[in-house]
């Protein structure tokens, strides 16, 4: 099997320490791709030295939960004009209980962010915590022409058919390890099999039997388990099919 980690913060306390030893102990279970999304400006260039590794893919991105300024579109903006080993935007989104930012200017950062997806022709990672219907609104008026992702999807399946209305996967991590997330567990046994991405979101999202620890991608073959398990499928065939569709959200990341 060829596992992908479609979103984990290997730049962040305590992963970046030991980097390259995280990798490893991913790559002997099975983890053969790690995708970092950025959260702020102070890590692109970090990022991109990162990106010259292999099995490693970067996107770029302002999150709601750090403070930015109109000087960091800006630089996003310029970034992309040039060159760049970017796989995709974000991670970027709405967050109403730890956005740093008032509501509006949140929406006026994704709205950027989701208007130089469109303009690059780049995937979008979408972050979103008790904000569904402004980005549901924002979605609307700007629909990624390259797709997407909700990153830690947990939800109804009615928001689930929302978002995948809009042409956008659904990132699945630790949070259906745990038997108490049990909307979360029946809504991803319904969802189609290729609206999928597995993700660990490292260093968070401690999977059950592993809380106050530091997560990491070495996790990620047990939310392939638990998925397998909760949709009765085999692993191989699950692992293959959200393989594929990981391929076929981001085309840039080479070596998949």
């Amino acid at each position: 099997m060829k596992l992908v980690d479609s979103h984990c913060h290997l730049d962040l306390p305590p992963l970046a320490e030991e980097y390259e030893a995280v990798l490893a102990r991913a790559e002997k279970l099975g983890v053969q791709g790690c995708l970092i999304p950025a959260v702020q400006r102070g890590h692109w260039s970090g990022l991109e030295r990162r990106s010259n590794l292999p099995k490693v893919a970067v996107a770029i991105g302002l999150h709601p939960c750090f403070a930015h300024r109109q000087t960091d579109l800006d630089a996003m903006a310029q970034r992309l004009q040039s060159p760049h080993p970017y796989v995709a935007i974000g991670e970027c989104g709405l967050d109403k209980v730890s956005g740093v930012l008032p509501m509006a200017e949140q929406v006026s950062l994704c709205e950027a962010q989701l208007g130089l997806a469109r303009r690059h022709e780049l995937p979008i990672i979408l972050h979103v915590r008790q904000a569904h219907n402004e980005l549901l609104a924002l979605l609307k008026r700007h629909p990624p022409s390259a797709g997407g992702v909700i990153h830690a999807f947990s939800g109804s399946p009615e928001l689930a058919k929302q978002y995948l209305r809009h042409g956008l996967k659904l990132g699945i991590g630790g949070v259906i390890t745990y038997p108490r997330a049990a909307k979360t567990r029946n809504t991803v046994a319904q969802l189609p099999a290729d609206s999928l991405l597995l993700e660990t979101d490292s260093p968070d999202m401690p999977l059950e039997g592993f809380q106050g620890q530091a997560n990491e991608p070495a996790r990620l073959p047990r939310v392939l388990s638990e998925l397998a398990r909760l949709r009765s499928v085999s692993e191989n065939a699950l692992c293959e099919q959200i393989l594929n569709n990981t391929r076929s959200l981001f085309p840039r990341w080479h070596g998949l």
